[in-house]
């Protein structure tokens, strides 16, 4: 196998191992706080959406040179109250496919793509490969699976590694 379809293997590994925190969840249970932490699943479903989406502009060369602290928002994590689980889900699921097709027809995956610079970034530009924001991408899903996984055990039981044991018998 290439190595571009393992990394978007692994990728949509930790896409999969996400989804099933949010699985068979309610509105409730998506805006349900179960620790000390603000995280929800709806906002960490969202947080998510938004990541890839913001990498791919990264990579399309389309994200702004400069992010200021204006320029973020406060909701970027948080699910509103006009935000639906139905509505996050898809638009995590759009960005998913969006920066699958990009990373699948991008000719060089050494390619170099300057990052925006953000408040907390040095002062000299950062540059990394296309490679590099796909590992980046694996990296933030995966860091968030396991907050996910925490909140929803905590939530009502379910745990990451039970849905994957039932998948895998087919259940």
């Amino acid at each position: 196998m290439p190595e571009r379809d393992d990394l978007l293997a692994l990728v949509t590994d930790q896409r999969t191992n996400f989804l099933y925190a949010v699985a068979e969840l309610d509105e409730a249970g998506a805006r349900a706080r179960t620790t000390v932490s603000e995280l929800t699943l709806g906002g960490l479903l969202k947080h998510l959406g938004l990541v890839q989406r913001s990498w791919l502009d990264v990579v399309e060369g389309t994200a702004p040179a400069e992010v200021g602290w204006a320029d973020l928002d406060p909701d970027g994590n948080r699910m509103t109250d006009a935000e639906t689980l139905p509505g996050l889900l898809e638009a995590f699921h759009a960005a998913a496919a969006d920066f699958d097709r990009a990373v699948r027809e991008e000719p060089d995956l050494d390619r170099e793509v300057t990052l925006p610079s953000y408040p907390w970034s040095p002062p000299e530009p950062v540059v990394r490969t296309v490679r590099h924001v796909l590992w980046h991408v694996f990296r933030e899903i995966a860091h968030h699976s396991g907050h996910a996984d925490i909140i929803r055990e905590a939530l009502d039981g379910s745990s990451t590694t039970m849905r994957m044991q039932e998948a895998a018998m087919g259940r």
